[in-house]
């Protein structure tokens, strides 16, 4: 037996006792009836298998607002909650304690969206301003520390190169990239292009280039985040006993992680070094707003923070766990143009370059409701089968792609599988295709081929596949 409070206005809490009981035992009724249920297109038509990328939490919708947009089972008070966090993911935050206040002294980011566009990834300021963005954000996380692992005295673990009026940013990044071109055996060209960081404009020590690890992460999409929190653990930890292929050199495993002094398994972020979605840390050190977890300015201790570190809480639990909400709620896009014979072609040389053993197309959620921050369950995420393509194990992905950070277990040459459901669609919502942790990768086929370590089977076949089942291959992952 659970309880389940509905947000009637914002501030007003009202517990409906049996009634509330009857709404989420007439939900998990209504989950059973619709395992029976044909799942309708808009045009009417039944759904296949293959097009419901998130069970019942799939959306056809393939426009710009392809990963913003509720999941069917939102209705009622939900509606009301996912608009509440829809609102509070978009809205610009300001220096300041009136409404919608709260930002920094430092940030990365003035609200989710600046740097999740559309629930995706903005384009990287790496490449439009080759690093460290001008206009208030730069849709990207600086990660820096020590050679052996350590953070920096005045810094901590992650640069913040934003700063409202008054406050310096504790530093700038700058990239440059070299290009490097190879071919294919056929003799089709491509190139690849290497970062290469700095960090200027320090706000205090000059740290010096040897000792320093920098590594960059853009945004990661948020589609099928309620899933992922809904993974079954059981299948996960199966998963990653049976993936162990050594004649591929295949071997993925789990991250564990402790918060709130429990440990969990990860699966959230480019290391799975996250067991939740991190809403309240996205708030505190990516927008600087205090709240229930994270009381304390990010920049609490250094000198340029006196005067900003008495404003209290900046953000209630109840408003993050709408947000929280939010993204649990996201519908998934259905895969498109499942029978189109270049698609099926295509899905063909994906098993033939083996990148299935990793980037897993079908999993299961676990039976359990998931629970949010504040602790509202949602059973609609619960028992149903869903084709993320990835397998939340870390790989080593080899020395080129290593960031030199250990995040949980997480070596630096360790990467969580990356989920693919929605990838097709980057263009269309984002106007880009930056793909991999940092945005090296300027499209897919540049994706595949920096594939080292336990991917370099993927990479090797391939780039021995003929042209034909080469573009094939990438017009499958685009109807995903």
């Amino acid at each position: 037996m659970f309880m389940l409070t509905t947000h009637v206005t914002k501030g007003v809490k009202v517990f409906r006792g049996f009634y509330i009981l009857l709404f989420f035992a007439l939900g998990l009724a209504a989950c059973d009836k619709m395992d029976d249920e044909e799942i309708l297109k808009p045009n009417g038509k039944p759904a296949t298998a293959a097009e419901l990328s998130a069970g019942y939490s799939t959306v056809f919708v393939s426009t710009s607002k392809a990963y913003d947009n509720p999941a069917d089972w939102v209705q009622g008070s939900l509606v009301t909650r996912f608009n509440l966090g829809d609102m509070a993911y978009n809205d610009p935050r300001v220096s300041g304690e009136d409404a919608g206040g709260g930002l920094g002294p430092l940030y990365a980011g003035f609200s989710c969206a600046s740097c999740h566009r559309n629930a995706g990834r903005t384009r990287p300021t790496l490449h439009t301003e080759g690093g460290s963005g001008s206009y208030g954000f730069s849709s990207m996380l600086i990660y820096i520390a020590r050679n052996n692992g350590a953070y920096f005295r005045n810094y901590g673990r992650v640069l913040h190169d934003q700063s409202i009026y008054g406050v310096k940013a504790e530093g700038k990044l700058k990239v440059e990239y070299t290009e490097k071109e190879y071919e294919f055996p056929d003799g089709e060209k491509y190139s690849l292009l290497t970062p290469h960081y700095t960090v200027t404009e320090w706000y205090a020590d000059s740290i010096p280039p040897e000792d320093l690890v920098v590594s960059v992460r853009i945004p990661l999409r948020h589609v099928g985040m309620g899933q992922m929190m809904a993974l079954d653990p059981d299948e996960l930890t199966r998963l990653a006993a049976q993936s162990n292929y050594p004649e591929y050199g295949i071997s993925g495993r789990l991250n564990y992680v402790t918060e709130r002094g429990k440990q969990y398994i990860g699966v959230s972020g480019n290391k799975a070094q996250h067991a939740d979605l991190t809403v309240e840390l996205g708030f505190s050190s990516d927008m600087g707003v205090t709240n229930d977890r994270f009381p304390e300015e990010v920049a609490h201790g250094q000198s340029q923070m006196n005067g900003y570190s008495h404003y209290g809480i900046q953000i209630t639990t109840r408003e993050m766990e709408n947000v929280d909400l939010y993204m649990h709620c996201l519908g998934v896009p259905a895969r498109r143009n499942v029978t189109d014979e270049t698609v099926k072609k295509g899905e063909e040389a994906f098993y033939k370059a083996k990148c299935q053993l990793c980037h897993t197309p079908t999993l299961h959620t676990r039976a359990e409701a998931p629970v949010l921050l504040n602790g509202t369950r949602l059973p609609w995420l619960s028992s149903q089968v869903i084709h993320p393509y990835s397998d939340f194990l870390l790989h080593d992905m080899g020395l080129e792609l290593s960031d030199g950070l250990k995040s949980g277990l997480a070596e630096g040459d360790e990467w969580r599988t990356t989920p693919l459901w929605g990838i097709g669609l980057q263009e269309r919502v984002n106007g880009h295709t930056y793909f991999l942790h940092d945005g090296r990768a300027r499209n897919l086929v540049e994706a595949i081929m920096w594939h080292g370590g336990e991917g370099a089977v993927s990479r090797e076949l391939f780039s021995r596949l003929p042209k034909e089942e080469r573009d094939a291959l990438i017009t499958f992952l685009e109807s995903l």
